[in-house]
């Protein structure tokens, strides 16, 4: 039986539709990324999951527990962590935790014991006596996680977990993350960064309140189609993207930081083509070969497509 269960849940704001009848099934123990641009549905799919919010109509169930009928039920199993640091900054890192696990675990001696096993998990120990408000960002974010599973949930809502911290806290925070993902824990993951989509066992993509893709890292890479992707360095990038802009056999581009992927139909003389447009304007590739799509390019072409479609 599935630990987080969706059918057809749809959620309306006057017009607007947030959330478009999303069906999902997330197994125990899955660490899922739900993907997707600002305003897509994420944040308004977590708040109906928790049961803070009631859905227009469709059905939930989270570890069993259905959405609507039994809401309460829900947040005694589930652990919460925003992007947001929502901690109490005059209180101490060992303080926050006590009184986070109070909420959850009415014996004193239990609530000790659960404090020192996330202390030393999530290496809380030389700043247990700091007050949250002098952590570092990603000091900070390890002690919202710890706050978060120091009552032992079943589930965890992270809604992205990660975002302004530097690159060497998140790849440690995800450490933690799999650790508990080991333990039978599920791990409900919204996040812009595309390196850490590759973290997620599977991955989903929505586009305004609709779930347009869904499958594991690898699988999501095929719904790029039949296309290729072309990968080019060369010196003046700039006037490089903006002269192949012109030429219709291109289908799509986009810049990645020093290189352009180009998405081209099937071609056995694609990259000739591109040298030769290249030297017509004066410029000389210092990279240019096929590579396979990445989730970011999947991403970018799934937004489009769907743009397109509702456009």
């Amino acid at each position: 039986m599935s630990i987080i269960k969706t059918i057809n849940l749809t959620k309306r704001f006057e017009r607007t539709v947030a959330v478009d009848n999303l069906s999902l099934e997330i197994e125990k123990g899955e660490i899922f990324g739900f993907l997707g641009p600002n305003g897509a549905g994420k944040s308004t799919t977590i708040r109906m999951l928790c049961g803070i919010l009631e859905p227009t109509s469709g059905q939930g169930w989270v570890g069993g527990y259905d959405i609507i009928k039994e809401a309460e039920k829900i947040k005694t199993i589930i652990g919460y962590m925003s992007q947001s640091f929502g901690l109490y900054q005059d209180l101490t890192v060992e303080e926050n935790l006590r009184f986070y696990s109070r909420l959850y675990i009415s014996d004193k001696a239990l609530v000790k014991k659960r404090v020192e096993e996330i202390i030393e998990l999530m290496d809380l120990s030389p700043y247990r006596r700091f007050l949250a408000g002098r952590l570092s960002g990603g000091w900070k974010q390890r002690l919202a996680l710890a706050c978060a599973v120091v009552h032992r949930p079943q589930i965890i809502f992270l809604d992205e977990p990660t975002a302004g911290i530097d690159p060497v806290s998140r790849r440690i925070l995800w450490d933690y993350l799999y650790e508990l993902s080991t333990q039978g824990i599920t791990l409900f993951v919204t996040t812009h960064y595309m390196e850490e989509a590759e973290r997620c066992h599977r991955i989903g993509f929505i586009w305004e309140g609709k779930l347009v893709a869904c499958d594991t890292p690898d699988g999501i890479k095929k719904y790029f189609g039949k296309d290729r992707i072309v990968s080019l360095r060369c010196r003046d990038i700039n006037k490089a993207f903006k002269m192949l802009k012109k030429e219709k056999w291109i289908k799509d581009m986009n810049l990645y930081g020093d290189e352009i992927h180009l998405v081209v139909e099937e071609n056995g003389n694609i990259l000739d083509q591109i040298r030769e447009v290249l030297s017509f304007y004066g410029l000389k590739e210092e990279g240019l070969s096929f590579i396979l799509p990445s989730i970011e390019d999947v991403f970018v072409s799934l937004s489009k497509k769907a743009n397109m479609d509702d456009s």
